[in-house]
């Protein structure tokens, strides 16, 4: 099978392999959802886990956002963080261990996260490290909002643009091919800093829309970009999409390594965007909340029935909304 995601069709019969039934659990896995959520009485527990594998010096950094942002979408505050980490045979010191876990401790006191616990090993024949998360966090049972959740008619917002993530894995795996092709030190470095600035957390904007308006879905775009993540969206909520690719930021600096490189900055992994699905007469105050809070966002487009399909206005045409099984990042390695 390629690199990425699993196709979702294949995906879709694995996910209905759900172990004992539990009536607690009001969200199980589903495609297109972010996170679990468990019946505790008084409120709900959701629940996420999420890996990183690829090569990165900010592997433990990496690993609390992209727990941390998929509970976010559902309006859960992040409260515990249980680590499994896995070091490489050949190249393990004890200084490498104690970055990842320096990493991981910043990252978490930043946003107010306990480490409760985890494992750690060296196996054999691995040549990186690997981290996964396991993430919890608790939401008001009135709160609590699922990517399913889009109704027809409902507005869509992409928050911070895309792609974030992408753009800084370009310049940071291809630094010095930049610098030979004559790109400047000065936009490289630019673009590696996109992790955190755009950055590629949204915590706080989540937490913003919620406290602001109504909002039926969240959903953070990440492998396969945001092309991905509307058919995630509209799948989880057996609805259509209809975007306008004018709408749509695609940051600079995205958009010139995208170029370079011949990769569809639609495609390409997109953590830092959010995209938020709400009753259309709530989307001018959100989007003045935004505003107020110097927020990069716009209004790409509007849920439609199942039956009128994914949609993307480009020009003076409509066409069918592109799909990346394979995320466009892959093609560079």
């Amino acid at each position: 099978m390629p690199v990425g995601k699993l196709d979702p069709d294949l995906l879709a019969k694995l996910l209905q392999l759900q172990g004992w039934p539990d009536e607690r659990v009001v969200l199980g896995p589903r495609i297109g959802e972010d996170a679990a959520v468990i019946d505790l009485g008084d409120r709900y527990l959701v629940a996420k886990t999420d890996p990183i594998t690829f090569a990165t010096e900010e592997i433990g950094w990496y690993l609390v956002q992209v727990n941390a942002n998929d509970l976010a979408t559902t309006g859960a505050v992040p409260r515990w963080l249980l680590v499994t980490l896995l070091l490489p045979e050949a190249s393990s010191t004890p200084e490498l261990a104690q970055r990842i876990f320096g990493q991981i401790d910043a990252a978490c006191r930043e946003l107010h996260i306990a480490i409760v616990g985890g494992h750690t090993e060296v196996p054999y024949d691995l040549d990186r490290p690997l981290a996964i998360g396991h993430m919890l966090g608790e939401v008001n049972k009135d709160k609590c909002i699922v990517t399913g959740g889009a109704h027809v008619g409902d507005d869509i917002v992409l928050v911070k643009g895309i792609a974030i993530e992408g753009t800084a894995i370009m310049a940071r795996e291809k630094a010095e091919e930049l610098r030979q092709r004559g790109y400047s030190q000065s936009l490289i470095t630019r673009a590696q800093k996109y992790l955190y600035d755009p950055g590629i957390s949204i915590v706080r904007e989540a937490f913003l829309a919620v406290e602001s308006v109504v909002i039926h879905a969240m959903h953070d775009p990440t492998e396969g970009g945001l092309a991905t993540g509307l058919h995630e969206l509209a799948r989880a909520a057996n609805v259509g999409v209809w975007v306008d690719a004018e709408a749509i930021l695609v940051w600079p600096e995205c958009a010139l390594l995208c170029a370079e490189f011949g990769l569809n900055p639609w495609g390409i992994i997109a953590s830092g965007a959010l995209l938020v699905v709400l009753p259309h007469e709530q989307t001018p105050a959100l989007l003045s909340v935004y505003q107020r809070e110097n927020v990069t966002c716009a209004l790409i487009g509007h849920v439609t029935s199942a039956d009128e399909g994914l949609k993307l206005k480009s020009g003076a045409a409509t066409i069918d909304l592109p799909r990346f099984d394979q995320d466009e990042i892959t093609k560079l390695f």
